[in-house]
C-alpha cells in the first residue's frame, strides 16, 4: 500500500502501514479484538507456544538472509515450556527477525508482516481472521485502481513533457514574445483535443461553464492512454516537418483506430469476466 492505512474489521480499528515496501498489520489492534484493556499479553501468549515459534522460524527462513537460526534453535528448545516466555522485542533482538516490528509509544504498537498477522488473527479467531483478509484485498484492490490510473496520468505527462519539447526545437522562433509562445503551445494543444475528442479547449469549456478543469481532466483511462500515444506522435510528426494541418488528419485517424481496439477488448475482458461468473 502506498501509505499507512486503517480500517474497521468487526467493529475494530487495523491499522496496515508499509516497511521496506512490504504490508505490515498491526498485532496490537488485531489483539484488542480478544483483550483491549491488554493486547500485548495476547501477542506473548500467542508467542510462547511452540508453533508460533515454529512459524515464525519458517518464516523468517523463507525471508531473511539474515536470520540468526543458532538463536532460534536456542529459543525454539524452550518453547512451550511453563516458564518460557517471548515477546516481540526479545523475538527480533534474538534472531534479527524482520517479519515482526514493535514500538514503544503512544503512536507504536506491534505489527508483523501481513503472512504473519493473518496466522495471528486465526488464533485469535477464525472469523477475525476472514473479515480482515477481506478487507485487506479491498484495500489492494482500491489501491491497484489508483495506481493503474496513476500510471496513465503519469505517462501522459511524460509525453506531454517530450510533445512541448518538440514544439519547443521545430515551431517556436526565438524572437516571439511569451504571449506568442503560449499561443503557439494552446494551438498544438488544441490538435490533440481535436484529434481525440473533437473539439478545442474552449469549445468544451463554453459547453461545460459550470466545470473545473479542462477537458482532458474528465478523459477515461482508454482516452488518456490514447492521449499519451498521440502526444509521442505529434512530436515525432514536428520533427519530420510535417504541416499542421496533415497532423491533424493524420491523429484524428489514429485516435480512431486506438479508441476502437481499446474499446474493443474492454468488451472483450468484460465478457470473459461475466462468463467466468456465471461458470
Amino acid at each position: 500500500m502506498t501509505a499507512n492505512k486503517e480500517t474497521i474489521v468487526l467493529q475494530e480499528t487495523v491499522r496496515i502501514k508499509q516497511i521496506n515496501k512490504d504490508d505490515y498489520i498491526s498485532l496490537t489492534d488485531i489483539a484488542k479484538y480478544k483483550n483491549a484493556n491488554d493486547p500485548r499479553f495476547v501477542i506473548q501468549n500467542w508467542m510462547r507456544t511452540r508453533f508460533t515459534v515454529e512459524f515464525l522460524g519458517i518464516w523468517e527462513h523463507l525471508n531473511n538472509t539474515h536470520f540468526n537460526r543458532v538463536e532460534f534453535e536456542a529459543v525454539k528448545k524452550e518453547a512451550g515450556s511453563n516458564a518460557f516466555v517471548l515477546t516481540p522485542t526479545k523475538w527480533v533482538k534474538l534472531t534479527d527477525a524482520i517479519g515482526i516490528r514493535s514500538k514503544a509509544g503512544r503512536y507504536g504498537g506491534t505489527y508483523a508482516h501481513k503472512d504473519i498477522a493473518f496466522e495471528f488473527a486465526s488464533w485469535i479467531s477464525v472469523e477475525f481472521k476472514l473479515y480482515l483478509i477481506k478487507e485487506f484485498q479491498r484495500l489492494k484492490d482500491v489501491e491497484h485502481k489508483q495506481l493503474g490510473w496513476d500510471i496513465r496520468r503519469n505517462l501522459t505527462k511524460i509525453n506531454y513533457l517530450i510533445h512541448t519539447d518538440a514544439i519547443k526545437q521545430n515551431l517556436l522562433p526565438v524572437e516571439l514574445s511569451k504571449q506568442q509562445v503560449n499561443m503557439v503551445y494552446a494551438s498544438e494543444a488544441d490538435i490533440l483535443n481535436m484529434a481525440l475528442f473533437g473539439k478545442t479547449a474552449k469549445k468544451w469549456r463554453d459547453e461545460n461553464p459550470g466545470e473545473k478543469g479542462n477537458i482532458r481532466d474528465y478523459a477515461n483511462v482508454s482516452q488518456l492512454v490514447c492521449l499519451s500515444n498521440l502526444e509521442n506522435l505529434n512530436a515525432h510528426f514536428i520533427q519530420e516537418g510535417i504541416k499542421q494541418p496533415e497532423r491533424l488528419r493524420k491523429l484524428n485517424q489514429i485516435a480512431i483506430q486506438q479508441m476502437e481496439l481499446l474499446l474493443e477488448n474492454r468488451s472483450v475482458k468484460k465478457l470473459e469476466n461475466q462468463n467466468e461468473v456465471n461458470g
